[in-house]
């Protein structure tokens, strides 16, 4: 009896052991969205730090936050797994860096405004949590849609006043590797950078 009680005791801890660290309570996920976003607000109405600065901390913030090789295998859908390992690597770099500054172009906007965080809604491991910028005569809806990740919750889209970042490139990306393959893609998607960064 000693022996069974002792076995069990030693299957539940290994149990306990290996249910992963990220495993979050259900507030989790609004929880990590705000930290970051709070972050985000924070560098910025800091004006006493240089702007590229500014910018350099956020993109690390970003990245800390956001899966962009989920967002990326879901832009490209199908062309991703034509992709070479050296395309999709080159792909994520360069989406990702559009990403960034398309986010933290809209998010400079209203560096003076308030955040409302509105909830979450959580199913499995993916969950959305709505927030709201508050500005003197408008409200604008900025919602974050994430995966639950060993190492916490990971943004996998954001839709800015109803408008999915997602969606918005993939409309055209997979013409674009159609007609002119990566190499066609890559140019574009560097132009567009530049003039973003610029």
């Amino acid at each position: 009896m000693l022996r069974l009680v002792t076995l069990s005791l030693s299957l539940l801890i290994a149990a306990l052991l290996f249910i992963p660290a990220g495993v979050p309570a259900e507030t989790k996920a609004i929880d990590e969205v705000k930290n970051t976003v709070d972050k985000v607000l924070e560098v910025l109405k800091d004006k006493t730090s240089p702007l590229e600065r500014r910018r350099n901390q956020i993109r690390e913030l970003v990245r800390g936050r956001f899966d962009f090789e989920l967002m990326s295998q879901s832009t490209l859908g199908r062309q991703w797994k034509k992709a070479t390992p050296e395309e999709k690597n080159t792909f994520i770099e360069l989406y990702s860096k559009l990403l960034e500054a398309t986010y933290i172009g809209r998010i400079e906007e209203y560096t003076n405004e308030k955040i409302k965080y509105n909830g979450q809604k959580v199913k499995g491991d993916k969950a959305l949590v709505q927030t709201n910028i508050i500005t003197e005569s408008v409200e604008i809806p900025i919602d974050y849609k994430l995966v639950q990740t060993s190492s916490g919750w990971k943004v996998y889209d954001v839709v800015i006043e109803g408008v999915s970042l997602i969606r918005n490139f993939r409309s055209s990306y997979g013409t674009i590797v159609d007609n002119e393959g990566f190499p066609g893609l890559f140019a574009r998607m560097e132009t567009k950078v530049n003039e973003m960064e610029h």
